[in-house]
């Protein structure tokens, strides 16, 4: 019985997701409506490419806080740098996202700086940078320029949401970094254990620079959609997103522990985030509520994930 039950652990989280769906759908038919349902999923492709990147930084046993910050700053630089650079403006925001998640990278491993301390240290860094560019007040983006360089994403193909295929194409190339590559490897092997990752001849900290980078340009692309849906940038537009995304990657089966999990994980957590969340507007509980519960979800997610034989308690 033990056994069975540790064979199926990888599944719990798709075993979760369909369970919350049903309770869902009884409690509202009309959210198992498949229209429904497409429009849900669409609307929180930005979250569930923020996690994404989330996923390596705490699949290597570390944590990003600075992704709310950078897509935050992301909305801004797009709606200012929108006229004059057109299509490019996404190509400079990926560049900001991927350099501020070096930098937390560098900061982690060659100054020894606990990554939730030099993540959080660049969230504010470019929290100011977002607060200075748009003057502190929220910006609106240049209608026509974005119906023109953007419009497409609300577009569909086959029928299929163009936000959804983004959100597919962004899970295909990171799900083929984490399995099929060199690199996907060495991350697993620095969050299965970092001394024997080192002893075997990798570059852990490289593969930390690089697994933070992403973090910090998939955050990046989240803004630069949340700037395009909503028409504008300001340093506070994509706040309340930091613990969505950590929770979809920790109740998707990425402990904060690292070494187990990945980004197939992250999709099941994003869904049954956005289960959870639809569920409450529902049941009309109020945004401050919502916050409580996640956070009630977060510690629980944590504290079933975490691999307890990587810590060591001194008495």
């Amino acid at each position: 019985m033990i056994m069975n039950i540790h064979s199926l652990k990888p599944y719990f989280p798709w075993i979760t997701l369909v369970i919350l769906v049903l309770i869902v759908g009884a409690i509202n038919p009309a959210f198992l409506n498949p229209n429904s349902l497409i429009s849900l999923v669409a609307d929180i492709v930005p979250l569930f490419i923020m996690a994404l990147g989330m996923t390596f930084a705490i699949y290597i046993g570390g944590i990003d806080l600075s992704v709310q910050q950078i897509a935050n700053f992301v909305t801004v630089v797009a709606t200012v740098y929108l006229l004059p650079l057109g299509i490019l403006v996404a190509v400079l925001c990926v560049l900001i996202g991927f350099t501020f998640g070096a930098i937390s990278g560098w900061i982690t491993t060659k100054q020894y700086v606990p990554s939730f301390v030099a993540t959080l240290a660049m969230g504010f860094i470019a929290l100011s940078f977002a607060k200075f560019l748009s003057g502190e007040r929220a910006l609106s983006m240049n209608a026509e320029s974005r119906d023109a360089t953007f419009g497409w994403i609300f577009d569909t193909t086959l029928g299929v949401p163009n936000e959804l295929v983004i959100g597919a194409i962004v899970l295909i190339i990171v799900w083929f970094l984490q399995t099929r590559t060199t690199f996907g490897r060495a991350l697993k092997a620095v969050g299965s254990g970092e001394l024997a990752a080192v002893a075997s001849g990798i570059n852990v900290d490289q593969i930390k620079i690089l697994a933070f980078a992403i973090s910090g340009a998939t955050a990046a692309i989240a803004g630069l959609m949340f700037s395009v849906k909503l028409s504008g940038g300001d340093a506070n537009l994509a706040n309340g997103f930091l613990i969505l995304a950590i929770v979809a990657v920790l109740v998707g089966g990425t402990p904060l522990t690292g070494g187990v999990g990945g980004v197939i994980n992250t999709l099941a957590g994003t869904l049954i985030v956005v289960v959870i969340r639809s569920a409450m507007i529902y049941l009309d509980i109020n945004a401050t509520m919502q916050q409580m519960v996640f956070g009630i979800i977060l510690i629980v997610a944590i504290a079933l994930t975490i691999d307890r034989s990587k810590i060591r308690i001194v008495k």
